[in-house]
């Protein structure tokens, strides 16, 4: 079973492909996917490496965190598995927030 990892800080223009030829010095890639955003198209500056092995996921994140790529150190850390608490819809945001459901915006309602 092979190994996911998080790629983070990439630069904008990084495609899966480059991504994926980041990342094939250290071992076989399975998959590389750079997370864009569906509205715009563009990269929304991260994405996930799976490698065949968890030998080579290690050498790419011992290789890989914190070297530049275009003037930007990379992030590269083993993938955490998506969690119900980070899915949309399921947070706290939309109930009140900081403004304990007194109509929004300070000062609002006068004169």
């Amino acid at each position: 079973m092979g190994k996911r990892l998080y790629v983070g800080n990439l630069p904008y223009g990084v495609t899966d492909s480059s991504l994926q030829q980041l990342f094939e010095p250290f071992g076989g890639v399975e998959s590389a996917q750079v997370i864009v955003d569906r509205d715009t198209g563009r990269s929304k500056g991260f994405g996930f490496i799976e490698m065949t092995t968890e030998a080579e996921a290690q050498a790419a994140i011992t290789a890989m965190h914190g070297k530049e790529v275009e003037g930007r150190p990379l992030t590269v850390n083993e993938a955490r598995p998506k969690t119900e608490s980070s899915s949309r819809g399921s947070g706290g945001s939309r109930s009140g927030g900081s403004y304990g459901g007194r109509g929004g915006y300070p000062g609002r309602g006068r004169g």
